[in-house]
């Protein structure tokens, strides 16, 4: 077995467990939520109608989206209570998943109550029964296979969809397909597929031993498949259930140099002696309020996010300005200390392929803002929504043909392909140089600075020991090596995993 199979095996146990205490709450919740309110639905057809009508509504929202809108929900309470109500990692991610897992049960129950012979209940009747006498007795064993089927439906769902909590920072099977996908490391996206595919056929599997032994009257059965997943669930979340002692939580954005920088910060502080976890695969919107909230304690994010999303600033200052100005307003407003600049930039950068730089005389925005009606323009999935881009057309009258999001992975060899003409490239990525794409000069200054900035939660702004592991790391990388890291790991070939590119990347600071 090669070393990245073993790198990434070493990580499934407590993935896995994540996922199955997520995916298992919020299917025993959905059952909680579903099975009192598919009783009543049973007895009353204008209940039934709104119930499911608005599972239904719930179950047209994508996956991804739920989870997204819980995330501002959940911080606009947390404001309205006080605090102590997280918008991070587990709670979002339940609740969106729990409703997400609704329909599959409520339908099934209330069309398996429903359909419960007539003449039955009459008997039931006949013989004297109390109404909760004739639902234990009569109508739930008669409704059970159908409520069941139902339940394992709504298992596969939800066990597929816990994948996606990774973007609000609940470990998952997702991690290692986020981070494979934007490190195009497919041993990553293979394995957290199979992973999460194998559970949830295995819970398919007996979720149906139990229906069958409810089916066909046979205890032994049901409470056999009842037994085998209790234990399946305490083997699974046994990694969760072990105490870890100076534990320390790492973000990262979905991008390849946030994975490598986090490494790199994980490894100086395991040599500090702290047990390091990571939260890969953030927004910038919530790895920030995870900071400030200490969920997450330390990541590396860029002066100009942090201006333009946090502050809200749409003016441009000088670099050192801009550092002191975001030092001062993080600390005052949330807490948060900013230990330093790592001493390189890595800047929204426009780049175009050679051959149209040279045959259209594109050197500048203006230039490219001349020819824009004619270029298909390829963006990462936040910037056109960013205020950088309404920063960038008011400088530059840029009206392109047609405007796409990417995912960065994808985004240059979308430009090297064709299929777009320029890009919002990174402009420490490797890979400008390694296609030999030509960067376009932001002559106005529309896109602030953005110098790679380490900053610390609330908890650890005055852990000396913490920020004395860390210091060192201030002001030691070079854009040059940045780069080269960065195309260690997006490379096709001789590909390097994140750590091994941090690890190289720790070599050249120590030189």
């Amino acid at each position: 077995m090669n070393d990245a199979w073993q790198q990434t095996l070493a990580r499934v146990p407590e993935l896995l467990a994540a996922h199955v205490q997520l995916s298992f709450s919020a299917l025993l919740l959905a059952m909680v939520i579903c099975l009192p309110l598919a009783i009543w639905a049973a007895r009353s057809p204008k209940i039934a109608g709104i119930a499911l009508g608005v599972a239904s509504l719930i179950q047209t929202i994508p996956g991804l989206a739920l989870l997204a809108l819980f995330y501002p929900l959940l911080l606009g309470v947390s404001a309205l209570v006080g605090g102590g109500i997280s918008a991070f990692g587990f709670l979002p991610a339940l609740l969106a998943l729990t409703l997400y897992a609704l329909l599959p049960i409520l339908r099934n129950a209330v069309t398996g109550l429903s359909g419960v012979d007539p003449a039955v209940r009459e008997a039931a009747d006949g013989l004297g029964m109390t109404a909760w006498q004739k639902l234990q007795l009569v109508e739930a064993p008669l409704a059970a296979p159908t409520i069941m089927a139902g339940i394992r439906t709504a298992a596969v769902w939800t066990i597929g969809a816990a994948t996606l909590s990774t973007t609000v920072g609940q470990p998952s099977l997702g991690d290692l397909i986020f981070a494979g996908l934007q490190t195009q490391n497919w041993t990553l996206v293979l394995t957290g597929c199979l992973f999460s595919a194998a559970l949830a056929i295995a819970v398919d599997l007996l979720l149906g031993l139990i229906e069958r032994g409810i089916r066909e009257r046979r205890r032994m059965l049901a409470g056999a498949g009842i037994a085998i997943i209790a234990a399946g669930l305490l083997i699974a979340t046994l990694p969760l259930l072990i105490a870890r002692d100076n534990v320390v939580v790492i973000g990262a954005k979905n991008f390849s140099e946030q994975y490598i920088l986090a490494r790199l910060i994980g490894s100086r502080l395991e040599e500090a002696g702290y047990t390091v976890r990571y939260r890969d695969g953030l927004g910038s919107a919530v790895v920030y309020q995870a900071l400030s909230a200490g969920d997450v304690d330390v990541y590396v994010d860029y002066s100009g996010t942090i201006w333009t999303n946090q502050m809200q600033r749409t003016d441009s200052q000088p670099k050192t300005a801009m550092l002191d100005a975001i030092g001062h307003w993080a600390y005052a407003h949330h807490g948060v200390k900013m230990l330093g600049a790592l001493g390189f930039e890595n800047t929204y950068a426009f780049a175009v392929r050679p051959e149209d730089a040279r045959a259209k005389s594109l050197r500048t925005l203006d230039d490219l803002a001349r020819v824009s009606s004619n270029f298909n323009f390829g963006a990462d999935v936040e910037f056109l929504e960013r205020p950088e881009w309404r920063m960038v057309q008011a400088a530059y009258p840029m009206r392109f043909k047609d405007a796409r999001s990417f995912n960065p992975t994808f985004m240059y060899p979308a430009l090297a392909s064709g299929e777009v003409d320029v890009i919002s490239a990174f402009s420490s990525d490797g890979r400008i140089a390694a296609n030999g794409f030509v960067v376009l000069d932001d002559r106005k200054g529309a896109v602030p600075s953005y110098e790679a900035i380490l900053l610390l939660a609330p908890s650890r702004s005055r852990d000396d020991r913490f920020i004395s592991a860390l210091k060192p790391l201030i002001g030691a990388i070079t854009v040059e090596n940045m780069r080269e890291a960065n195309y260690m790991v997006d490379r096709k070939n001789d590909k390097k995993t994140p750590g091994q590119a941090a690890r190289w990347l720790d070599d050249k600071i120590r030189e």
